[in-house]
């Protein structure tokens, strides 16, 4: 009878537990300290520094997963109205506001604790005002006020890999803010994508997407045009000399898919083919970011040998 008492406890704990996790968003948070480990990877010439390196992604994935788990407690009431979001932990009301309050401030003070103390004062004041901008003003005013919500809320999204380079560096440079502008090119045309087929859900849940306020062909002609943005963007990391010819034709390739995906998107629209191109977003930036790594690390390799 006791051993079924305490393994029906340790069930609900695992099961507890699990919720939390989902509260963090963990396959955004993961993209989101992918992006800063580049970034810190990029800013030196030799191996990052092991405390910089543990620290820092520790820290700043603290913080991504505090502004996410204070998104999901400030969005709960349109949470319930939407397909995609209806069974995250709070509309399902397996965690409640406290527990979720309570956990995302704990996470933002360790977060700020580990990065002011073991990191550095710019990467942690950085990282605040990232999760200020993605938690509050986005959540609570951009996303509800203006169909350009994701265009200007992008910024707090795009600031990984800046955290990532202030991290080890100590400082902002041309090169992380170059990094910065990619991420932000690449937010709409991603974003838009999964807005298009889920335009009904946004429009039930009174959020002014651009697919609702707009519809969906000067929809799917601003996906064209900031994928095209974003092919120029994503090439100045070998106009600037930041990366090499490894680099630069697999960016070529990445950006020549997702060309392709939006203008098949623009000139025949189907909801299968707008979920596929988001799917393909994603891939897109994991692989930039793991090409400017390799490329970073031949360069730097070549550069020991004398051969650079």
């Amino acid at each position: 009878m006791k051993a079924s008492v305490e393994s029906s406890l340790n069930a609900t704990f695992a099961q507890q537990l699990a919720q939390y996790y989902e509260l963090t968003k963990p396959r955004v948070v993961s993209l989101i300290m992918f992006t800063a480990i580049v970034g810190m990877f990029l800013s030196t010439r030799g191996m990052v520094p092991l405390d910089a390196l543990l620290l820092g992604t520790l820290g700043i994935g603290l913080a991504a997963a505090s502004g996410a788990a204070i998104n999901q407690l400030l969005d709960q009431r349109f949470d319930t109205l939407m397909a995609r979001t209806q069974r995250r932990p709070l509309p399902t009301g397996q965690l409640n506001a406290y527990q979720a309050v309570t956990f995302a401030l704990l996470l933002a003070v360790f977060s700020m604790v580990v990065l002011s103390f073991g990191v550095n004062m710019l990467t942690a004041v950085l990282t605040f005002a990232s999760l200020i901008g993605y938690a509050v003003i986005y959540t609570v005013f951009l996303k509800h006020w203006t169909p350009q919500n994701i265009v200007i809320g992008g910024a707090a999204g795009a600031s990984p890999p800046v955290l990532g380079w202030a991290a080890v560096t100590g400082e902002v440079s041309a090169d992380a803010l170059l990094l910065f502008l990619i991420i932000f090119c690449w937010t709409p045309p991603h974003f838009w994508a999964l807005a298009l087929y889920r335009r009904k859900e946004y429009a039930n849940a009174g959020i002014p997407m651009l697919p609702v306020t707009h519809g969906d062909k000067f929809t799917r002609l601003h996906i064209l045009l900031y994928t095209l943005l974003l092919a120029a963007v994503s090439v100045m990391p070998f106009a600037t000399r930041m990366s090499g010819w490894i680099y630069l034709v697999g960016a070529l390739l990445l950006n020549g898919k997702f060309i392709l995906y939006a203008i098949r998107l623009y000139r025949l629209y189907d909801d299968a083919l707008a979920r596929r191109t988001f799917g393909y977003s994603i891939q897109f930036l994991a692989m930039l970011f793991a090409l400017m790594l390799v490329d970073h690390y031949r360069e730097s390799y070549l550069g020991w040998l004398g051969m650079n």
